[in-house]
């Protein structure tokens, strides 16, 4: 008992050392690994075991890596083809500015939803909320908790969101029932934070938002409507609940085909987007649109594989057993879901990533459930989004740094306190019907 407190412990400092210090939380990663390691072998078991149980946990995760890279590519694709340009253009040229708060988060919800990206989203459309909202005088603070809690909707929900993969993956369930069970679970809160940011967010009066101001992705793009061929396919394939590599793949030819004749790249500037991401040679452009490509992705996917390996050697050794139990008084005591929820809150506040966090909440809780559906949508709408809420983890700092929004935002990112709270009140009333784990 006493190994296990005091390897978790000083895992935990490692993790804080890193964030106070400001230091990539890659190194506590890497720590960890050796921190888990020596720990194995206190156990009695092998250098030779020891790698088998990494090799394990990793292979587990070889589906959402390779879906990593197809999304790096496909996210460069919806830049350089003029997908994501399009949708920014068009939409931001008509919206009402006396609701631009509640505008910016269906904005992002919308991007979100359709890229499944919450950072591919912060560093498009988020941009381009919090930079128009600047210019009609709104308040950093609305923006950024707006916008944090759009850019998360998608990031949960679409049938591109790594998270929303990793889950099934973890789970092994399928992706399409699950976004079914999310969608269901996540109406009321989001009809509530419509409505929030309907009555807390409107302007009495503002200049007029047009088009004008955002001239040079007209000029830069051909933004014929051809260009939501991309997004289109992937509506309409994931409609038709297609494997999610194949329908990833579908969207990338689609978005190499766009680029080619919409937008006369060339195929050496479409392998080297795809590799590197989409640059342009327009400063002001660059600076909204540049990213993607599976380097992008590299960093997460590095994340991913790491993160992973720690769960052979945690199955093996029985290291978070404790925290099991504990757990499970939790839910004895309550609710299943409140028991996720708790613990979903400590693990993100430990590995200061949503990755890692989903990976530890998932391997604590997943022996309270038989039906694997259930586990994945009460993890979906708590460690999911619960990481967006603490303000030292990467899913929260990155977005808030992105767009220069202050970490008090949190506060306005009423989205992400919705979802949780009414899925542990519902968890409640529906415990009193006899089920603790109904969805």
């Amino acid at each position: 008992m006493m190994a296990e407190v005091l390897t978790l412990l000083v895992f935990s400092l490692l993790l804080l050392f890193c964030i106070v210090k400001n230091v990539s939380v890659l190194i506590a990663l890497f720590a960890g690994l050796v921190l888990f390691t020596i720990y194995a072998l206190y156990r009695k078991f092998t250098f030779g075991e020891i790698l088998r149980m990494m090799l394990a946990g990793v292979k587990e995760a070889r589906t959402i890596l390779i879906v990593f890279s197809l999304i790096g590519m496909l996210t460069a694709l919806w830049r350089a083809g003029g997908t994501i340009p399009f949708i920014i253009y068009h939409t931001v040229s008509v919206i009402d500015p006396k609701f631009f708060v509640l505008f910016s988060f269906l904005l992002c919800s919308l991007v979100s939803l359709l890229t499944g990206t919450a950072f591919g989203t912060v560093s498009t459309m988020g941009i381009i909320c919090m930079m128009t909202g600047k210019a009609l005088g709104i308040p950093d603070f609305y923006l950024g908790g707006a916008i944090l809690s759009g850019i998360f909707f998608g990031d949960r929900c679409s049938p591109m969101s790594s998270s929303a993969l990793l889950v099934s993956e973890l789970t092994r369930t399928n992706i399409h029932r699950n976004i079914t069970n999310m969608m269901r679970t996540s109406i009321i809160p989001f009809i509530l934070a419509v409505t929030f940011y309907a009555v807390t967010g409107r302007l009495e009066s503002s200049p007029q938002v047009t088009g004008e101001k955002l001239s040079f992705f007209a000029q830069s793009f051909n933004l014929t409507p051809w260009v939501l061929l991309p997004a289109a396919v992937i509506i309409f394939l994931t409609l038709l609940r297609l494997n999610i590599k194949v329908t990833i793949l579908c969207s990338i030819i689609a978005g190499i085909l766009v680029s080619i004749f919409c937008q006369g790249m060339s195929v050496y500037e479409l392998i080297r987007c795809m590799l590197i991401g989409y640059r342009s040679g327009n400063a002001k452009l660059a600076e909204l649109m540049d990213g993607g490509g599976i380097a992008s992705m590299f960093q997460t996917m590095l994340i991913i594989a790491i993160s992973s390996s720690y769960f052979g050697i945690f199955r093996k050794t029985n290291l978070l057993d404790k925290i099991k139990q504990w757990s499970f008084m939790v839910a004895r005591r309550s609710t299943n879901f409140a028991a996720v929820l708790v613990v979903s809150v400590i693990t993100a506040a430990l590995s200061c990533n949503q990755t890692l966090a989903t990976m530890l909440t998932y391997e604590i809780t997943e022996k309270m459930f038989k039906d694997r559906e259930k586990l994945a949508v009460f993890l979906e709408n708590s460690v999911i989004v619960v990481s967006a809420l603490i303000p030292w983890s990467i899913a929260a700092a990155f977005p808030l740094t992105t767009i220069g929004a202050p970490k008090s935002s949190i506060v306005y990112a009423v989205y992400l306190y919705a979802l949780p709270l009414w899925n542990l009140v519902m968890s409640y009333v529906d415990s009193r019907r006899g089920d603790k784990s109904v969805i």
